[in-house]
């Protein structure tokens, strides 16, 4: 007699759960990635600020060693040298002309294209190619012909050569700036594009007509790029250099109305030898665009409206 074997359930094993790596180990594989960065980080801006904030209190000539001269570098440039103040009074005025007609420019710009059917790409790419040329020597030695003696804005206007002239110069250095406003322009038509056109027919039905939706729409939705683009300007501005150090032919005239802050600081840094006073120099300009970011941040509660906080 034979017996048939009643097959049993067999269990299923849950597969077993992978292995998690230690927190440790975890961390020591990021830091093994992040450690370019970070040693790039400390010997290419770290070191240098800290021997930078270190030969601000000393007298330093590029030949001999440092000598600690505490806050002398700092007494003498507010208190003993009319030049520095002159770099600063035309930095700042550089800045307040500048940054608002090269933002009022790319908005323009910005508005125009945002409206066009056609050609918008090759446009866009035409008003955007001078902001690849950066702020390169040879541009601006071109734009130092075209406003000098004999040029192309004294042919047209008859007004003489800009450069040649105090009152003319910088706006001549500006106007350079203004030009190359494709990036901030590039960064408008992305921020208006984002903008529902709901909003645009809802103020349309209202009764509303272009420039009531400009202000009531427009400005308050863009207020975020705007206040990017305002930012980074600004800061850009503050650090000029190039074109004016061309303009001016290295020297800041005529009659110093040329002399930005930067240049300044090239001339007692690497022309007259005292790098421990251009150091000092460099951590002014430092602070003062720390402070002149915090206030814009500060004002920026008043005038900037961010779509989420209307969902509250």
């Amino acid at each position: 007699m034979t017996t048939t074997a009643i097959p049993t359930e067999t269990k299923r094993v849950p597969a077993a759960a992978p292995k998690r790596r230690p927190k440790r180990e975890r961390e020591g594989a990021a830091w093994v990635f992040l450690s370019p960065w970070v040693l790039g980080a400390i010997v290419l801006t770290l070191l240098p600020m800290a021997v930078s904030l270190y030969l601000s209190f000393t007298d330093y000539d590029l030949f001999n060693p440092p000598k600690w001269v505490g806050l002398r570098n700092y007494v003498q440039m507010f208190t003993e040298d009319p030049r520095y103040w002159r770099s600063v009074v035309t930095t700042v005025t550089y800045v307040v002309i500048a940054v608002p007609l090269q933002l009022a420019l790319a908005l323009v710009v910005a508005l125009a294209l945002k409206g066009m059917k056609r050609g918008k790409a090759f446009y866009r790419s035409a008003f955007y190619a001078p902001s690849l040329l950066g702020a390169s020597m040879s541009i601006a030695l071109v734009w130092r012909a075209v406003f000098n003696d004999g040029g192309t804005v004294d042919n047209l206007l008859g007004t003489g050569g800009w450069v040649n002239k105090p009152g003319w110069s910088l706006l001549a250095v500006a106007l350079l700036t203004v030009w190359q406003f494709g990036a901030p322009m590039v960064i408008f038509l992305a921020g208006l594009q984002q903008i529902p056109a709901e909003l645009y027919e809802a103020a349309a039905v209202d009764g509303a007509g272009k420039w009531r939706q400009f202000l009531s729409v427009t400005v308050p939705m863009l207020s975020p790029v705007l206040f990017f683009n305002l930012v980074l300007q600004t800061i850009q501005a503050f650090q000029v250099f190039t074109p004016a150090f061309a303009v001016s032919a290295g020297k800041g005239g005529p009659a110093d109305s040329t002399l930005v802050y930067t240049m300044y600081l090239y001339d007692r840094g690497f022309v007259a030898s005292h790098m421990g006073y251009a150091s000092a120099m460099a951590w002014v300009l430092l602070l003062v665009i720390g402070v002149v970011t915090a206030v814009l941040f500060r004002t920026s509660r008043s005038w900037v409206f961010y779509a989420s906080e209307g969902d509250r």
